[in-house]
């Protein structure tokens, strides 16, 4: 199992977004350095608990500072480009990762961001338009020669070759493509169902039983319709960590620490507009107003010393039937800055050369 990191990014609303950007190429440089396998940086426009609005300006600066590390979109929203102008954005910055660079793409599920770009999610547009505009980009990065594709969407044209000079000419520095990620979080996704049918890296929140398992089979239906076999070494599983020396250290420091704000303040309320506060419950009999950041530190995340924390992964990788690497959510410490890091020394060397065995095996 590999250990890497998903930044929303979560920050307070209170802070700049000149700090804020600041803090997570701080973050992604102490990430590197550490030696931990990848960061997933997402792309929010009407959050402001989630204020970066392009993932892939923070990734081209955090390029310059690290060296080792793979950094990826978690996720660009499809709906909200336009597919040729992505084509040539993803590309080029490829180039510049060398091989460093995942491309991670999703649907939408914000309605604020909907409404800003006039996209009816409520319908489900917002999955159309992503399957749409993905076929369009690979068929851009895949062309040798000129097309026309008139979708429902979109419409776009891969040139001729124009007065001899002028032509599509930004392909990818990974062949075919960089690696594809696909972030859902609707139980039994239907964006999902496009991760198992193209091959993608499926993304998802490790929460009960029955919403990890809707996701895995979600990957499986959609292989089904191409041919498909993922594996489950490709899944990402995303979970809040907190650690400390002792049990309850650790539970203190996720209660008080910016992640309990953010859930507090923030996760929690939005769950329970969205009316998915039942994904969080190990029980269904829990009452919602129960599920609390004390709720979620006892029976969801992963907190504790190294030792506890080892044996929930090994729970909740025994609960998901395998995956191959752990994403920890990333959240704004500025104000809590030394329990905070410790959490993530104590994560890179107490925690992740002792689960480098778990390797799944097969589709299953």
């Amino acid at each position: 199992m590999k250990v890497g990191f998903f930044l929303m990014p979560g920050h307070p609303p209170e802070r700049s977004l000149y700090e804020a950007h600041q803090w997570d190429l701080w973050f992604l440089q102490l990430a590197d350095e550490l030696g931990f396998e990848e960061a997933w940086i997402g792309e929010h426009f009407t959050s402001p608990w989630e204020p970066i609005p392009a993932p892939d300006l923070l990734i081209a600066q955090a390029l310059m500072t690290t060296k080792r590390i793979k950094l990826a979109t978690g996720v660009h929203l499809l709906p909200f480009h336009h597919p040729a102008e992505l084509a040539c954005r993803v590309a080029y910055l490829d180039h510049i990762a060398q091989g460093r660079f995942m491309f991670g793409i999703g649907s939408a599920g914000l309605p604020s961001d909907w409404l800003l770009f006039d996209v009816d999610g409520f319908k489900g547009e917002n999955r159309e338009m992503a399957r749409e505009s993905i076929d369009i980009i690979l068929k851009l990065w895949e062309a040798d020669g000129p097309f026309r594709y008139e979708g429902k969407f979109w419409t776009v044209n891969y040139p001729d070759t124009m007065y001899n000079l002028l032509k599509f000419h930004i392909k990818p520095f990974q062949k075919p493509h960089p690696p594809i990620g696909v972030a859902s979080l609707s139980p039994k996704s239907p964006t999902l169902m496009i991760a198992g049918e193209r091959g993608f890296i499926p993304l998802s929140l490790g929460l009960n039983k029955a919403y990890i398992a809707s996701h895995w089979e979600a990957v499986m239906e959609g292989a089904s319709k191409s041919g498909k076999r993922p594996s489950r070494s490709q899944w990402r599983i995303v979970r809040d960590i907190y650690i400390a020396d002792t049990d309850e250290e650790a539970r203190y420091h996720a209660i008080h620490s910016m992640t309990g704000r953010a859930w507090r303040e923030y996760l929690i309320p939005l769950f329970a507009e969205f009316r998915l506060l039942d994904i969080f419950k190990h029980d269904p009999s829990v009452p919602d107003d129960q599920v609390t950041v004390e709720y979620l530190v006892d029976h969801v995340w992963l907190v504790g010393s190294p030792r506890t924390v080892l044996e929930k992964i090994h729970e909740l990788y025994e609960l998901s039937g395998g995956f191959g690497t752990l994403l920890m959510l990333i959240y704004d410490h500025r104000d809590y800055h030394e329990p905070f890091e410790k959490c993530i020394r104590l994560l890179a060397t107490e925690v992740m050369p002792k689960i480098a065995d778990l390797a799944p095996a097969g589709v299953s």
